[in-house]
């Protein structure tokens, strides 16, 4: 049977783990063909030096029932951002989903350090690889995007307008980068709506990527031996289902209806009626405004 995005193209920028390797193989699962993009490959790593690799994520989309290809790519070059999108056109004659989740900036800030006690070339790296890149990514893209309507556009965040504007998210830097991607989905609302295609920005709720669990020293099979040391961390989600979200607004055909706004994973399986893996529904950032951050004990009863 065809999936609902049959037919469509996708490039999912900074797909080499975590949430771009999720959407990814959403998207595939969903029938799309997807490139996917990073830095890190079968034969070369990023500073990253972790094993996830775009080929894995590339393979990973076809085994879901899509097309995976995996195109290396540094966002922070114009010219392989250009190779890239005419490659897309040469080989696809469209796109229709772009997704802008480059990011790379875990080992660059230092929490609550502030700026004028925050390594400085760390922070302008942050800055450069979480903004820059989407601003090249999309300067390059969108005119292959606009060349048919209904076209959509993902710009990756943590955090809602409404959660960032009131609270402080790490360090100077590093909220100066989340809150800027919020604001780049809002501009390009404004310019891609009047030309027929529709930007969103969008965050997952506390994903449990490769590097989080890999950090409580835990799989995703036994994620929930982390709750002992982070009880919170009941209410993460996989990569997949921000993944889901981002193929149900591929798959809307009212998406238009979205234009502008700031979203996220658990908030959009409650319009599409999606779900995680495990059958639930998380719904992080309405917990962490109403149970963590006031410090209430954890209890994800009500929000998945």
């Amino acid at each position: 049977m065809s999936g609902p995005l049959e037919g469509r193209v996708a490039l999912v920028a900074g797909a080499t783990r975590g949430a771009g390797r999720g959407i990814a193989v959403e998207l595939g699962a969903a029938g799309a063909t997807v490139y996917v993009t990073g830095r890190t490959t079968r034969t070369r790593r990023s500073e990253y030096d972790r094993p996830e690799t775009i080929e894995d994520t590339a393979d990973l989309v076809t085994e879901a029932g899509g097309h995976g290809v995996a195109v290396p790519t540094d966002h922070l070059d114009p010219g392989q951002v250009r190779s890239l999108v005419d490659r897309i056109a040469a080989e696809q004659g469209r796109l229709d989903v772009l997704v802008n989740d480059i990011w790379g900036g875990e080992h660059l800030f230092e929490w609550d350090a502030p700026v004028w006690e925050h390594d400085l070339d760390n922070g302008l790296r942050l800055l450069r690889l979480a903004v820059e890149t989407h601003a090249i990514t999309s300067h390059h893209a969108l005119p292959l995007l606009l060349r048919r309507p209904g076209a959509l556009v993902v710009e990756m965040t943590d955090g809602t307008t409404d959660y960032n504007r009131d609270t402080y998210r790490v360090n100077f830097f590093y909220d100066l980068a989340k809150n800027s991607v919020l604001r780049m989905a809002f501009a390009l609302g404004h310019e891609l709506g009047p030309r027929g295609a529709t930007a969103v920005a969008l965050t997952p709720g506390w994903l449990r990527s490769e590097m989080m669990l890999d950090h409580f020293g835990v799989r995703e099979d036994n994620w929930r031996d982390a709750l002992d040391s982070v009880p919170h961390f009941a209410i993460s989600e996989t990569p997949r289902y921000v993944g889901r979200a981002v193929a149900a607004l591929a798959a809307d055909p009212d998406v238009a209806r979205h234009n502008g706004r700031s979203l996220s994973s658990g908030q959009l399986a409650g319009v599409y009626g999606f779900t995680d893996l495990d059958g639930s529904r998380p719904d992080a950032w309405r917990y962490l405004v109403e149970v963590q951050d006031p410090g209430k004990a954890a209890d994800t009863t009500g929000y998945r």
